[in-house]
């Protein structure tokens, strides 16, 4: 991946983090391209064609505001120059359209629910996983955003060393998917999830793990901006009780 430079003030902007009340959070690994959309920041991979990780804050005044109406619009994203995804490309592809920032966490503005059908906010799933365990988790986690009222989330795929490709057009299929979470609200704690691209009916807690662990799979560096001391301590734990 080429190398972006990027000054604090900018990465903080970019997420949509900067205030005086927002920490600043990092970002997990420097992308090809760095996209800012309404409502969620992601870093797009142009060997992979995808996001390898979309970051955004997920609030309960957000989810409990004025739902505005899905429009499943996808569309190739204009600031992919270089062979954008599009749509067609998943037809006929035994792959959903899978979203990495989800649409239903993107309701409180027509602009945050149009951009999050860009095709770069989008990786092929499995049906039964996008459909199933993956929407299951998406709805758990939108449970505690209205119980710790805000949470910061990053999520991204996961690609074997040879990644298989769609067979109707060149896209690298991820075996897996992340999520990290982090709460700043006392007691201070982080998640993450590791889920196989596949059909599961397995328990969502099954699939937890510490956020130590994602970082070992992704190599990526989550939520590096914290102390070093709390990101350590949080990284390293995890309780799935606290966040029932």
């Amino acid at each position: 991946m080429c190398i972006i430079k990027l000054t604090i003030s900018f990465l903080l902007i970019s997420f949509g983090w900067l205030s005086a009340a927002e920490p600043n959070l990092g970002i997990p690994v420097e992308p090809d391209l760095l996209l800012q959309k309404k409502g969620f920041t992601l870093g797009y991979s142009l060997q992979y064609r995808q996001a390898v990780w979309v970051a955004y804050t997920l609030t309960a005044e957000n989810l409990q505001a004025k739902q505005v109406r899905r429009r499943d619009q996808f569309r190739a994203d204009p600031e992919v120059k270089n062979h954008p995804v599009q749509p067609k490309d998943y037809v006929r592809s035994g792959f959903d359209k899978g979203h990495l920032a989800p649409a239903a966490d993107m309701t409180y503005s027509f602009g945050s629910m149009s951009d999050s059908f860009f095709m770069t906010n989008i990786s092929p799933q499995i049906p039964g996983c996008n459909r199933g365990i993956w929407k299951r988790l998406e709805n758990q986690v939108r449970r505690w955003a209205i119980k710790e009222k805000k949470l910061y989330i990053i999520t991204g795929p996961i690609f074997s060393e040879k990644p298989a490709v769609m067979k109707t057009a060149a896209i690298p299929v991820p075996v897996a998917f992340y999520k990290v979470i982090l709460d700043l609200m006392p007691p201070m704690k982080m998640i993450g999830f590791i889920v196989p691209n596949q059909t599961s009916k397995r328990r969502i807690a099954s699939f937890a793990v510490s956020v130590n662990e994602v970082e070992r799979i992704t190599g990526y560096d989550f939520f590096s901006q914290l102390d070093d001391e709390l990101e350590n301590s949080l990284e390293a734990n995890i309780d799935i009780f606290t966040w029932k």
